[in-house]
């Protein structure tokens, strides 16, 4: 089969279309035909092996597994001894083991039947982006009608759908995005929007948010805090910025040691993808009540293009593989 193959980290130059063995499913698993993938800042990070730290599970010289991609939809093509919820030509989405393929492994506990009226490539740009979104805005950082909710970096994969979410639980939802993005955030339901280069969050007073949700991983906690309730939620997602060891980690584990100290709840979210929240997102895209934004569409063999797309700018929304 066809993928996309990396065999040492590095920038997206590292990437290669080649000719490979099509996987065979485990007991456990299930053999999906990919018709799309999404791409969002987890591909960069298996990329580069960054932070180094990560390379503990992904691989300590070289990615322990050299094809690259995480979301997948398509049809099923091949079930495992012990899989009983699919069968061959169910279509299916959530998370894959190398997704930018012809052919990928999935665990069966992490698909689910793909959103009736969505494409494969709406379908694609779900999982990953769509479950993080789903569980920062979950527990205590659940917003309740008419609260303050300000998602940083809402332009992006994760941040659209925040938006979208809290629109729908029926918070008032501020975006923070860059030039041009304006419009789009707009359009995922937020009521107001900052251009972080020309206003910093914190310009319209303190103690403004009862939820703020985190993805662009720059700013200092301290200023996080400035802009959240007295007794709010800062929901930190991913970990862009920081060293090379620990990338943004350190941010996120330095606002969970001072959570119990604090009143303000502090969290750091690592994302893990199961089936009861695929199942969440299908029936919510079903239901036309969460709309997954496609920014562009790529073939296979224009991976490499998509990835330095996704370094260079500020996709709004979601970026996607489509095979073949």
């Amino acid at each position: 089969m066809k993928a996309i193959v990396q065999d040492a980290y590095g920038s997206a130059d590292r990437l290669e279309l080649r000719e490979v063995e099509r996987p065979v499913p485990r007991d456990d698993e299930v053999l999906v035909e990919i018709r799309a993938a999404g791409l969002g800042p987890e591909v960069w990070h298996l990329m580069t092996g960054r932070p180094l730290v990560a390379r503990a599970v992904l691989g300590l010289r070289r990615p322990r597994n050299p094809v690259r991609g995480w979301d997948g939809a398509g049809r099923v093509e091949a079930v495992g001894a012990k899989v009983t919820d699919f069968e061959p030509g169910d279509e299916v989405f959530g998370s894959c083991e190398g997704s930018f393929a012809e052919f990928a492994r999935a665990k069966a506990a992490k698909l689910a039947l793909k959103p009736a009226g969505l494409t494969f490539e709406q379908a694609a740009a779900l999982p990953v982006s769509a479950a993080t979104a789903l569980q920062a805005l979950s527990g205590p950082a659940r917003p309740k009608p008419g609260q303050k909710v300000l998602v940083i970096g809402a332009s992006g994969g994760v941040g659209c759908y925040a938006v979208q979410l809290a629109t729908m639980y029926g918070a008032e939802v501020t975006g923070v995005c860059g030039p041009g993005g304006a419009d789009f955030v707009r359009a995922q339901g937020a009521a107001h929007v900052i251009d972080y280069t020309t206003e910093d969050i914190t310009s319209s007073g303190p103690h403004r948010y009862d939820v703020v949700i985190d993805n662009a991983g720059q700013r200092p906690l301290p200023v996080l805090r400035r802009v959240l309730a007295p007794r709010g939620t800062l929901v930190i997602v991913g970990g862009e910025g920081g060293t090379a060891l620990f990338g943004g980690l350190s941010r996120g584990l330095r606002a969970v040691l001072l959570s119990p100290f604090a009143a303000q709840n502090l969290r750091n979210l690592v994302a893990v993808i199961r089936r009861k929240d695929l199942l969440t997102l299908k029936d919510l895209a079903e239901n036309g009540a969460l709309v997954p934004p496609v920014d562009r569409a790529y073939r296979l063999a224009e991976t490499a293009e998509a990835v330095r797309h996704l370094e260079k700018g500020h996709p709004r929304g979601k970026l996607v593989i489509t095979v073949p």
